[in-house]
């Protein structure tokens, strides 16, 4: 047992070298993907299997830094942002539609009825479709398939940390490479034309008023409501939470990038990525032994399927193969990793600050809705009508 100084350090040790992995290899190695097998190595080895416990990352404040991050997510976007990437939602529900076409034929034919109904719902993204998939197993009696379950939830980010830095280098370098030839600096222009909101009615704060305690204080007031008008809308609460602070800076009530301005953003991420990597220490030797040849085959035969639809269904669109690919894959981590998968991509990038501005405009809004279409919509609509076939 650790003191709980001494467990924060050793979490913050991996999350550090995973950062300095992914800079020094330029993000073709990304830190989620670095940290996430430094932590599996670690549960299987020395470390406690509640190190994040121990080290403070509890649940309590955890879901206080989701609240506070995806509204702060929120005020990044403006409603026409927002409603603008109609697109992405299309791509992300179709990469989703291609896992489940080759899951269901070829997967099924290599795997078995039983094996992929469990493994496919999890695949999509989010540990709610992890849950109900394995608790439902568990319930028939049917204990490997229940392991598998859970250990695609677990397991499916190791695919898909590397597979999305390469196809998120690749977009960011097109993008500011069109950037500097000229080519977006009209769309640069109307885009900050279009985030000036004709909704403002709330003046901003003087400076001297815009202090961590304030700022902080408006954020977790805008995620208070939206927690409280998540179930009469039917919405997922974290959904409403990005919602409400788009809607929150439109009005004029929330600051742009209000999190980083309170200073207050590396630390809630930390915590978040701490609680993110805890899911690993369910995943033993023994567990992935039993069931790695479906486990990884699954994996290889969904992931194939979800490149070819969204790929396809990107073009058609208008986007780019790795953007279209990219959105679809954020089935497999969701938020918080398609953040930083998309930051670290674009400082790969470039060190320009003006360019690193626009990239980030013009690809980050993209993966977060993709995230939210894939993890928080998609997986549990199809979990929902997989647990009736299992």
């Amino acid at each position: 047992m650790f003191s709980v100084i001494a467990a924060f350090a050793i979490v913050l040790a991996v999350l550090t070298i995973g950062e300095l992995v992914s800079k020094w290899t330029k993000a073709f190695i990304p830190s989620v993907f670095v940290s996430a097998l430094l932590f599996l190595i670690g549960f299987w080895t020395i470390l406690p299997a509640d190190l994040m416990t121990q080290s403070s990352f509890s649940k309590p404040v955890v879901y206080l830094s989701m609240y506070l991050l995806l509204t702060h997510m929120g005020t990044l976007m403006s409603v026409k942002e927002l409603f603008g990437q109609w697109k992405t939602v299309v791509i992300a529900l179709s990469g989703v539609a291609g896992i489940i076409l080759m899951t269901m034929t070829v997967g099924r034919m290599l795997f078995g009825f039983e094996t992929v109904v469990a493994a496919t719902p999890p695949l999509t993204g989010g540990v709610v479709a992890s849950i109900l998939m394995s608790g439902v197993a568990n319930e028939r009696g049917l204990t490997t398939i229940a392991v598998l379950a859970t250990s695609m939830y677990i397991m499916q980010g190791f695919f898909g940390y590397p597979l999305t830095a390469l196809m998120l280098k690749k977009e960011a370098r097109r993008v500011i490479r069109d950037f500097k030839n000229g080519a977006n600096e009209k769309d640069l222009n109307e885009k900050t034309v279009k985030t000036k909101s004709s909704w403002k009615i709330i003046p901003p704060l003087p400076e001297a008023y815009q202090t961590p305690y304030m700022i902080l204080l408006k954020l977790g007031f805008v995620a208070w409501l939206a927690t409280l008008a998540a179930p009469y809308l039917h919405l997922n609460q974290f959904i409403v939470c990005l919602l409400f602070g788009v809607v929150g800076r439109e009005i004029g009530f929330l600051e742009e990038r209000a999190l980083n301005k309170a200073n207050a953003f590396g630390w809630l991420m930390t915590v978040l990525m701490a609680f993110i990597f805890a899911n690993l220490s369910q995943a033993t030797p023994s567990m992935l032994a039993q069931i790695a040849g479906p486990l990884f085959g699954i994996i290889i035969v969904g992931v194939s399927g979800m490149a070819l639809v969204s790929i396809i269904v990107g073009k058609l669109l208008g986007y780019t193969k790795e953007m279209a690919f990219s959105v679809a894959m954020t089935a497999l981590y969701g938020f918080p990793a398609d953040y930083i998968l998309t930051i670290e991509a674009i400082k790969s990038a470039t060190d320009d600050k003006e360019e690193s501005d626009y990239a980030t405009e013009v690809m980050l809004p993209k993966m977060l809705v993709g995230g939210f279409t894939t993890v928080t919509i998609a997986s549990v609509v199809i979990a929902g009508v997989f647990v009736k076939l299992l």
